[in-house]
């Protein structure tokens, strides 16, 4: 147990160099490696943090402009459509007011026709009574007319 006792303390005493070179190693690890990375690795997440946050509050910002160009939107197409009535709606009076002179203007002159067929109707007969008389009285004339005047002939 002794010899055992004496290797193992002769493999501590050799193993020495090799725990103080790992102890140094260690920190220099630590001190040119981990820091560093670690310190790399921290500003790259915070830039990558702070790239994430300032693309979510340009998406927000770009949705915010969107609902407002689509709000202009719908108000200058609300616009447009109250010119459109507003235009139609007079267009539609003109025709109204146009449709209505046509017609007073029609029928004056239906009346107008009237009148002058009215006329010319009491002319006509007038004539032809006027005509009627005469052939009466040239048919009484001819129909009186001694038998020796038509037996010449």
């Amino acid at each position: 147990m002794d010899q055992i006792l004496k290797q193992l303390g002769e493999l501590l005493l050799g193993s020495i160099p090799t725990i103080i070179f790992i102890v140094v190693l260690y920190f220099a690890y630590l001190l040119l490696v981990h820091k560093p990375l670690s310190r790399v690795l921290a500003e790259r997440r915070s830039k990558t943090q702070g790239a994430i946050e300032k693309a979510q509050a340009d998406v927000a910002a770009a949705e915010a402009k969107t609902a407002e160009y689509e709000q202009r939107l719908r108000e200058a197409r609300a616009a447009m459509f109250q010119r459109q009535e507003a235009r139609r709606q007079q267009a539609l009076e003109v025709r109204t007011q146009a449709v209505a002179e046509a017609r007073a203007k029609a029928q004056a002159r239906v009346k107008q026709a009237r009148t002058e067929i009215e006329q010319d109707k009491k002319v006509a007969q007038n004539v032809l009574q006027g005509e009627s008389a005469r052939l009466a009285s040239e048919i009484i004339r001819i129909v009186l007319q001694p038998a020796s005047a038509g037996g010449s002939r």
